[in-house]
Order: C-alpha cells, then structure tokens, then sequence
C-alpha cells in the first residue's frame, strides 16, 4: 500500500516543502485584490451580450421557487452566456492571480476608468441612476459576495502548486497576510452572513444540529482518507495531522447549535470568544501552536486546527449579527434598506482594517495558523470591501446578474468540492513543479474552463447540490 501510495504522489515533499516557510504579501495588496475582483463582476454586469442574459434570466424568473428551475431556456443561449461570463470574469481574475500579478495596481486603475465609462455612457441614456441597476436585491449582491469568494478560491488552490503563482498569495506559515490565508475565513464569513442564525431562525433541536453537521464531518473523513491513501501532499502546520477544513465547518455548526444566542447578541459573544482567545495566545499559546512538537495525544496531533476553531467561530457569531444587522431587519422602504446596507458595509470595512492595522501592529500580528484577533478583523475588512464595492451595482443602469454566477450560487459547496477533485487528478497526473509557464497558464484555463461548465451544466438540468 505504500508503495501503492509513493507511486502515485512521488513529489509529495517538494510539494509540501514549495508552500511552506512563506512570509505573504502587504495588506495594501490584498485590498488591492479585494478591489480588482468585485470590479470585473461589475463590469461584467455592466456589458456583454444582454440579449443572451435577458433571455436566461427572464426564464428564471418564471420559477417558483429556488430548487425547481424552468428547462425551457435555450441550451445554446445558456452555453454561450457562461462562456461569455468565463472570458470576461473567471479568465482575468486567473491572469491577474498569475502572469499579469505584477500590473495588478495598473490594471485596477484601468478596470475602474473603464467600468466608470461604462455607467456614465449607460446613465446618459436614462434619466435615473437606478434604473435597471436599482432592482438588485440586498440578496443578489449578497449572491454575488459569495461566488466571487468561490472563484478566487477554487482557481489559487491549484494554481499555488505552480511557480506562476506568485508565492506571496499563497499560505504563510506563521505570521503574514497571503491572499489565500483569507480564504477560509472568508468562507466562514460568507456562510454566516446568510445563516440559519442570522435570519433569526435557528432552532435546538437535535435534528437539526446532525442535519447540519453531519454532511461536513463526512467529508472531512472523507478528505482525510483520501489524501492518506494516495498519499497526497497537506501541510501540517495548516490544521495538523488529521484536522482539516471541513472538521472545522462542523465544529463550528455544532458549537453554533447547542449555544443558540439570538443575533443581536451574537456579535458580543464572538467579540469576547475573539479577545479571550487572542489573550490566550499571548499568554503562550501561540508559541505552543507555532512549535513543531507534536505529542501522541490528538489534541497535540492537531492543535492548529482544534484551537483556531475559537478565532473562526468568533469570526461566524460577528458574521452572524453583522448579516442580522445589515440584511434581515426589517425596514420600511427596500430602496432605504438598500442604500443604509450599502453605508453601514462601508463603514464597517473601514473600521475593521482601521482595527486590523492597530492590532497587527500594538498587540500581534495577523496570523492564519492561529486565526488570531488581527486575522479576524482583516477577514472582516476584506470581505466587506468587496461587499461593498459590489452593492455599487445599484448605481449601474441595467445591471444584471450573470449565469455563472446563478449557477455557482445555487452549488456554492458543490463547486469547492468539484474544485477539490480536479485539483487532485492534476497534481496526481503530473509534477506541477517543473511545469513551464506556459504549460501551467494552459492546465490552469482549462481546469477552470471545466468546473465553469460542469457547473453550469448541472444548474441547467435544475440539479440542486444540497447536503443539509
């Protein structure tokens, strides 16, 4: 079976050793990433073939619900916009994320000229700043959030196995602000800001607490005995030995569950889990989570990942309120909610990174591993940056949702997941190391190309990836 296992993953350590010891980027980048990729989904939203989306998306509209989708619409007009979406989003944002990450401040100079352009040549033809535009739902811009989220995610965890990924985006071992140390935190974010919770309809019962958690811990043994049995390359000092990713979704469910505190009272709770647990660290927890002892017991197997179960589930019950606070009271006029939301994400980004600076620099810097104080904050800060920058679409006459978009959001796991086993059989099939640019830029399209269609194609046929 080893034997079996080498075979199969002979590079294993090169792999590990080229995605470990990094130092990150500056947070000047990552808000600069932050700004660049909810930009292209404007401009997206803002251009393209309008016949093509009108068609699809007036066929949507006659759905009654979100698990049943009309099949009437046109395959081929269904196949032409999801490509039009792919060259016009998914294909910058890997360019920028890879060959062109040297002229990211440039090009977002030039993205933004141009998606200014794009609304004032659209406004002149109306006699309104909302026409069109301001019938986006707080929903849809929410939507939007989450896939462009996805997106980034699903394209660096393949493309940091290849040198034209820069390596200052990728994970950092201790300390640092890689692009891909926000991911998981972003995901957290993302689900808690459309919760069960946040909605003010959470419940105790028991049923409901396996409902929602079973599905993760499944996976994550899943995960764990598949990267154990091909022998597959995982950092340690990520989440340790056998933690990973989903154990923590389902931790952080579990924990959520049986501690049923209201909304309004979510945000203080994960503020004082948050600042215990960052005193904690201070106190010499951080040094026993940075050591590379590890004992016998579990908890010392995977202590990255027991232990920053506190920093993520601070980030869910802030998520939480903030989702509460920002989307789901309720207000008297839809435009006055709008326009409030829009303000109140605005203003809330600018103190997180105003908080994030101040920690990272008086009190500790931003860590990942540990998912510490100033990485909560930063979390927070990015992720209402491109929330905010999205809910701009208010002001773009004609503004329309794309395909893609849809299609992600109604699988958003089932894309991560899809992203997942592609990424396997790539790293599987060849040595990602020593592939040439031009090899890499190839595999990458393609593989992204891939889990576009294959996900839209599973939205088309009205397929709904649920797992509780």
């Amino acid at each position: 079976m080893d034997s079996l296992s080498n075979s199969l993953n002979p590079n294993k350590r090169l792999k590990e050793e080229f995605v470990s010891n990094l130092t990150g980027s500056s947070m000047l980048e990552i808000s600069a990433l932050a700004t660049l990729v909810p930009v292209l989904i404007l401009l997206r939203h803002s251009i393209g073939a309008d016949r093509i989306i009108d068609t699809v998306t007036e066929e949507a509209k006659l759905k009654k619900n979100d698990d049943v989708l009309v099949l009437s619409k046109s395959w081929q007009d269904y196949m032409a916009a999801l490509l039009i979406d792919f060259f016009l989003i998914v294909l910058p944002i890997l360019l920028f994320l890879t060959v062109f990450a040297e002229w990211m401040y440039q090009s977002i100079v030039l993205l933004i000229l141009l998606l200014l352009l794009c609304v004032v040549s659209k406004r002149s033809g109306s006699c309104s700043p909302f026409v069109d535009g301001g019938s986006r739902s707080l929903r849809t811009n929410i939507s939007s959030f989450r896939v462009s989220m996805m997106i980034v995610t699903c394209l660096s965890i393949l493309a940091v196995d290849f040198t034209i990924f820069p390596r200052r985006y990728a994970k950092t071992e201790t300390y640092g602000t890689g692009l891909m140390d926000i991911g998981v935190g972003s995901f957290v974010l993302a689900n808690s800001l459309v919760s069960r919770q946040a909605r003010n309809i959470s419940s105790k019962k028991l049923k409901t607490v396996v409902q929602s958690s079973s599905p993760l811990i499944i996976l994550g043994f899943a995960r764990l005995l598949s990267t154990t049995g091909v022998d597959y390359q995982v950092h340690v000092g990520e989440y340790g030995v056998h933690w990973n990713f989903f154990f923590t979704l389902a931790t952080m469910s579990i924990l959520t569950s049986i501690i049923d505190v209201p909304p309004k009272y979510c945000g203080i709770l994960g503020s004082v889990i948050l600042v215990g647990y960052q005193s904690c660290l201070m106190r010499g927890l951080n040094m026993y989570l940075f050591s590379e002892e590890r004992g016998a017991d579990p908890i010392s197997q995977n202590k990255e990942g027991l232990f920053s179960v506190f920093g993520y589930w601070g980030i869910y019950l802030v998520g939480v309120q903030l989702g509460n606070f920002l989307f789901f009271q309720n207000q008297a006029s839809i435009m006055r909610t709008k326009k409030w939301a829009r303000i109140r994400v605005w203003l809330l980004s600018i103190l997180f990174w105003f908080l994030t600076v101040l920690i990272d620099r008086h009190v500790e810097r931003v860590s990942r591993r540990m998912c510490n104080l100033a990485y909560a904050t930063m979390v927070l800060a990015v992720n209402l940056q491109v929330l905010g920058i999205l809910m701009l679409s208010d002001f773009i006459p004609g503004s329309k949702t794309s395909v893609l978009e849809q299609a992600c959001n109604r699988n958003l796991l089932a894309t991560f997941l899809l992203a997942n086993v592609l990424t396997g059989v790539v790293n599987l099939s060849m040595n990602t190391l020593f592939a040439s640019p031009i090899t890499a830029l190839s595999i990458l399209i393609a593989y992204a190309l891939t889990f576009c269609v294959v996900i839209g194609l599973v939205d088309f046929y009205g397929i709904r990836l649920k797992f509780w």
